[in-house]
């Protein structure tokens, strides 16, 4: 899942209008084609997130994302005949978190498609997604199929922090629900097609005030396209990414409605092997058990829970690194979220595994409106 976009800021000026299309049953997946942008999908992104650390001792031990976000402007052909003409922009965040020192650090940028700015490569060019890097950062941002896993660097020189990183999948590519087809409500075009390498090797390097750190580590990769995939009365989703130290995974996501409730839920529980068993609600349960509030957003968010999974004799406390781990935007109003590493471990504070946790939605007028 683990998006966010606001849509609300891109003003379309010039296009034709054409329907998107909407995640559907029965979608043939090819791979590694599919790792490729989408086209006729509104929404489209890619998303790492994982927990690094250095080979000396002691340790130092990082978490991080990065996304690309793929905005749909015009399905049909443009109006305008210039090559500046954009059908998609591009966004792209990224987050470090120095978990000795408690800082978090976050970039964006928001692009559009258009020659010497950004721009979705097409399959077989291994370049899947590339853009200018932040004002003042003369790297780009680039995301790269490998021919076995993904390769990703950003850099922000304002904001003195970078990372380039190579990813190779322990498992199989995961589909998060039945075909890939991961529901969010009853309405027809409340879902997403959605895949997830659940564990993958990472090796790279840090740049982090003019220091650069050799680093390895375990990522998570989520792949989503769809159109529309939210609800009128959706407010905003807790998203989870689990990898217990066993060898088994776990995401799950809850969407709320305006009035805080639960409306729809998911959830997927990945064996050693890679074999994949989807949990009904009644399966699991997610508490909440305490709250942070963002000194900047106001915000009021959860921080803690516990997850229950009887069948899978899963018990588990879910427990933020840093209280805090928003992401702020400085191009977009109204647009921040939380999005950080977590450490699982049992009732008797024993590690059972590390993940990462997105919520959105929280605060006044922050609905991710795709």
């Amino acid at each position: 899942m683990a998006c966010i976009l606001a849509l609300s800021v891109l003003i379309c000026v010039g296009f034709a209008a054409h329907a998107w299309t909407p995640a559907q049953p029965g979608y043939l997946w090819s791979f590694p084609r599919d790792h490729w942008a989408r086209e006729g999908y509104k929404t489209e992104w890619w998303y790492f997130t994982g927990h690094l650390h250095t080979a000396d001792e002691p340790a130092r031990h990082f978490g991080f994302q990065f996304t690309f976000f793929r905005i749909g402007l015009s399905q049909g052909p443009l109006e305008s005949g210039s090559a500046w003409a954009a059908k998609d922009m591009i966004m792209g965040h990224a987050a470090l978190t120095d978990l000795q020192t408690g800082r978090h650090r976050f970039s964006e940028l928001v692009v559009r498609a258009a020659p010497l700015l950004a721009g979705f490569g097409r399959h077989p060019d291994p370049r899947l997604a590339w853009s200018v890097g932040p004002p003042g950062t003369p790297e780009p941002w680039e995301l790269r199929w490998n021919g076995n896993g993904f390769d990703f660097t950003m850099s922000d020189a304002g904001n003195s922090f970078g990372f380039s990183l190579s990813t190779r999948p322990l498992k199989p590519v995961v589909f998060q629900g039945p075909g890939g087809l991961s529901r969010k409500g009853e309405g027809v075009t409340e879902a997403s097609h959605y895949y997830s390498f659940t564990r993958m090797a990472t090796t790279g390097k840090i740049r982090l005030d003019g220091k650069e750190l050799e680093v390895s580590g375990v990522s998570w990769m989520d792949k989503e396209f769809g159109s529309n995939q939210l609800g009128e009365d959706t407010s905003g989703w807790d998203w989870f990414s689990l990898q217990l130290d066993d060898g088994r995974e776990v995401m799950l996501y809850l969407l709320r409605g305006r009035d805080g409730e639960t409306r729809y839920a998911g959830a997927t529980l990945v064996d050693p092997a890679g074999a994949v068993r989807y949990l009904r609600p009644g399966e699991w349960k997610l508490k909440a058990t305490g709250e942070w509030t963002s000194p900047v957003s106001g915000a009021a968010y959860p921080a803690g829970w516990t997850l229950d999974i009887p069948g899978a004799g899963i018990r588990t406390v879910i427990i933020p690194r840093l209280a805090d781990q928003e992401n702020r935007s400085a191009l977009i109003p109204n647009l921040f979220y939380w999005e950080g590493s977590v450490r699982v471990e049992s009732g008797s504070g024993e590690r059972l595994g590390q993940g990462y946790v997105e919520l959105t939605g929280y605060g006044e007028n922050s609905r991710p409106p795709i």
